[in-house]
């Protein structure tokens, strides 16, 4: 059974920082994309980043960009999404996600193409 774990969230003032990590198991997905995603109230879930399997490739929301890195480690079925300069509209469940199969980068930010879910954590901003 597979099953994804977010840890990291929590209450932070705007400005700061937050660093969530998503520990798979039941499956090994060193060969498969990975992406975080974000759900505010009243909105639809968003892209926020994706990894390609090796790390070399990242992709981000402009939202996020240069304020958000995604990374991951193979060797511990692990992804991360550090977040720095935390702004209110940053608030938000966070999911990770994890394809469906090992494959191309095409319609990476569209949550149709993941297969794997966590369960969230909430990130709150304050301002």
């Amino acid at each position: 059974q597979v099953q994804l774990e977010e840890s990291g969230g929590g209450l932070v003032q705007a400005g700061g920082s937050l660093r969530l990590s998503c520990a798979a198991s039941g499956r090994t997905f060193s060969r498969y994309a990975m992406g975080w995603f974000r759900q505010a109230p009243g909105k639809e879930r968003e892209f926020v980043a994706a990894i390609s399997w090796s790390g070399s490739n990242t992709y981000y929301a402009d939202s996020v960009k240069g304020r958000f890195t995604m990374s991951r480690e193979n060797a511990k079925n692990t992804m991360y999404l550090q977040m720095s300069s935390l702004k209110p509209e940053d608030t938000a469940v966070y999911y990770c996600a994890v394809d469906s199969s090992p494959r191309s980068m095409e319609l990476i930010t569209s949550p149709r193409r993941y297969k794997y879910w966590g369960q969230g954590t909430q990130v709150t901003v304050s301002s």
